[in-house]
């Protein structure tokens, strides 16, 4: 089952050009909903009595996807601005959605919910919340976890480190990180040993080479009995920090416990993640650019690139003849990210003259 906004189907732009005779189809889109948007196979389960009812069903599923969506792309503090949003504002983000695998399983209902938020609406929801989101972009990350019980001055690398064996073991779907766990390796360990008196100043490059992996974290924990201190050096885009956490009576033999503690260190990470790839939607730049008409391949090519485009709030054709169709794009953020952002989509721009033109 399939309920859509068919408003969003009005808003695309197909355009053909037949020698010097100009057709157009429809008309350019103004709004765009990227696939990162979207929350995809979120299971929903309910009891299958006298009190069922479809329609209490899939306002779960968008609360719930609401929910995971506001952790996906903003951090703790300002998830917890707008998780009561209620029920009709969270429906107003909706472009659609999609019920499938509906089953029946002992005495409870399941099914499966993709469910599309407007890229436009949900990015002026945060703005009017005075909330920046983030491009929800997914990121490889090698983490190196050394434990250090000062009770006993003994230091604990893989198998026998407890933090190294369960790191991976709960991951969350809103989560971005991917974390890579070095393998175990006697080189590692005696290069780590060798500097245990120097452990925070050592830079573990010679460690972390052997992963082909740039980005990295090096999180050292100090165990005092019951009590956590934690040390985090994080390095992300060339971007460098140093994160002090302490946790207090802390039963790492309990999973309960640990699991809390490890949940903490990863939001930590989260949310230094989602603040490099933070949206400014407070910026709405406007750009235009231009290419010539008969570059068909090219049209659909940018068009394709500005709709998956997070930080591309909206664009439209502004104008077109036989020879150049321009665009107005509204951009949330300066003029060199747009610039950066369409070079890696493989999109090159001539900006030599005021008027930008796709090259």
């Amino acid at each position: 089952m399939q309920f859509k906004n068919k408003l969003s189907n009005l808003n695309k732009v197909y355009i053909f050009f037949f020698s010097t005779v100009l057709i157009i189809n429809i008309i350019s889109t103004s709004t765009s909903s990227a696939s990162t948007f979207k929350i995809k196979d979120l299971e929903i389960s309910v009891p299958f009595d006298v009190n069922f009812n479809k329609e209490k069903v899939i306002n779960k599923a968008f609360r719930e996807a609401f929910i995971e969506l506001i952790s996906m792309i903003t951090t703790s503090s300002d998830q917890k601005k707008i998780r009561k949003t209620s029920i009709n504002e969270v429906k107003s983000l909706i472009d659609s959605f999609t019920m499938n695998k509906e089953r029946f399983v002992s005495n409870s209902y399941l099914v499966n919910f993709d469910v599309s938020f407007n890229k436009k609406n949900t990015l002026n929801f945060f703005e009017k919340k005075n909330i920046f989101p983030s491009i929800p972009q997914k990121k490889e990350i090698l983490l190196i976890p050394i434990f250090v019980d000062l009770q006993s001055s003994q230091i604990s690398l893989f198998n026998d480190n407890l933090f190294y064996n369960k790191w991976n073991l709960n991951k969350e779907r809103f989560f971005l990180l991917n974390y890579i766990l070095p393998t175990e390796d006697l080189e590692d360990v005696n290069l780590i040993l060798k500097n245990k008196e120097s452990i925070e100043e050592y830079d573990f490059q010679s460690i972390v080479k052997k992963y082909n992996i740039a980005d990295f974290i090096v999180v050292i924990i100090y165990k005092n009995f019951n009590e956590l201190n934690i040390l985090s050096k994080i390095k992300i885009n060339n971007i460098s920090k140093i994160e002090n956490q302490s946790f207090k009576e802390v039963n790492i033999n309990d999973s309960q416990s640990l699991n809390s503690v490890l949940f903490d260190l990863k939001n930590t990470y989260e949310n230094y993640w989602k603040g490099i790839n933070k949206i400014n939607t407070s910026i709405k730049l406007p750009l235009s650019v231009s290419l010539d008409t008969k570059e068909y391949k090219k049209i659909l090519n940018l068009e394709s690139t500005l709709d998956e485009l997070d930080s591309v709030f909206s664009y439209e054709i502004s104008q077109f003849d036989n020879k150049i169709i321009h665009y107005k794009i509204i951009y949330n953020g300066p003029p060199n990210k747009f610039l950066i952002d369409l070079k890696t989509k493989g999109i090159e721009i001539d900006t030599q003259n005021q008027n930008w033109k796709i090259k």
